[in-house]
């Protein structure tokens, strides 16, 4: 249990992101947790880097729900602080934070408070010894990085914590993960690490997530752009949906647009788009600019449009409705998709007031 997300077994795959303010700016920090929250996010991460900066995540942890995970490197201390803070989890390879006392103090401390460990292995900072042993970053360095730190962890007997082998280099990153999957039974933590820029590292980390979750590997997954990392989480999200694994939000299934469409398909589904970034409850929209196939598609959706001469036709829960033309189409497709969502909700109400 990350708080109140579990995390492994049969448990939802979980989306996570990390701040990107300082730590110690608490102001910019709980306005930028404030978003991923709206966006729907299950677990965000704080990198706490100095005595400093735990002072300030103190104050962060009093004034959010959501669970947090702290982010400590080598200082031991700063992992007793945000422990004793209530911090959800704590990201932290026991190999750098010094001697097995300073070792067993973390884990004694963990192990009382309940908090779960995230042995975090990173391709851009394996141990020297590893790279005098492998020469370069491999998948073999990454799992030997990890067994390092699981046997740690094993020989303290702790139990309680889950894995990450992250690589920028995609095949580097499925093989290690792949490799270790067949050795430890603990729940990984899925990231292809610094994959780029927004449109770059979408791309990368569907690729890398969508194969690793399609082998039954990942537990909880993290995208990681170098953009707002409320994208991150609305890419997550998406990934998880296009495979069936999640469902929240609006699920938009558009034409690409041809000579035949008889409104301007792309204008109008990025517009719905960002008009409907703050509905989480699960929703099909179909927005295609023809009858070619526009019937089919909205025949399977929950709201659909098709494109059709001299106006539009739309459906309801598969089936024709009515007319609507070019002037009031983006309004009207928000009107019916609120509507939609409206009565959903009204009668998930109900079904748990008659339980």
């Amino acid at each position: 249990m990350v708080g109140d997300v579990p995390v492994g077994g049969d448990a939802p795959i979980s989306v996570q992101t990390m701040t990107n303010t300082e730590t110690t700016d608490v102001k910019a920090t709980l306005e930028q947790i404030g978003r991923m929250v709206i966006a729907g996010v299950d677990i965000v991460r704080v990198s706490v880097p100095t005595m400093d900066a735990a002072e300030a995540f103190r104050e962060i942890r009093r004034q959010v729900k959501i669970p947090l995970v702290s982010d400590i490197h080598f200082d031991y201390r700063i992992a007793l602080k945000v422990l004793e803070d209530g911090v959800d989890c704590v990201r932290i390879n026991p190999g750098n934070i010094g001697s097995k006392d300073r070792i067993r103090k973390v884990i004694d401390s963990a192990k009382d408070k309940g908090v779960p460990l995230r042995i975090g292995v990173n391709a851009g900072s394996l141990g020297k010894a590893l790279l005098r042993k492998y020469k370069e970053p491999t998948a073999e360095a990454l799992v030997e990085s990890a067994l390092i730190q699981i046997d740690i962890l094993d020989k303290l007997d702790f139990q309680d914590f889950k894995i990450s082998l992250k690589a920028s280099e995609v095949f580097m990153t499925l093989a290690a993960y792949r490799t270790l999957s067949d050795q430890v039974d603990n729940p990984f933590h899925l990231g292809i690490t610094e994959a780029g820029g927004q449109r770059s590292g979408t791309v990368k980390s569907a690729i890398g997530l969508g194969s690793l979750l399609m082998d039954g590997i990942g537990d909880t997954i993290r995208v990681s752009l170098a953009a707002d990392p409320v994208e991150e989480v609305k890419v997550g999200f998406d990934i998880l949906k296009s495979l069936g694994l999640r469902y929240k939000g609006v699920n938009l299934v558009a034409c690409p647009s041809c000579s035949r469409q008889n409104f301007d398909v792309i204008g109008v589904v990025n517009q719905l788009e960002a008009r409907l970034e703050d509905i989480t409850t699960p929703i099909d929209v179909a927005v295609i600019g023809c009858i070619v196939n526009g019937p089919g598609e909205a025949k399977v959706a929950e709201i659909g449009l098709t494109g059709a001469s001299p106006n539009n036709l739309a459906y309801i829960e598969g089936t024709p409705h009515h007319k609507v033309n070019n002037d009031n189409l983006l309004d009207e497709l928000e009107s019916m998709v609120r509507q939609r969502v409206a009565d959903k909700q009204a009668s998930k109400k109900d079904l748990i007031a008659s339980d």
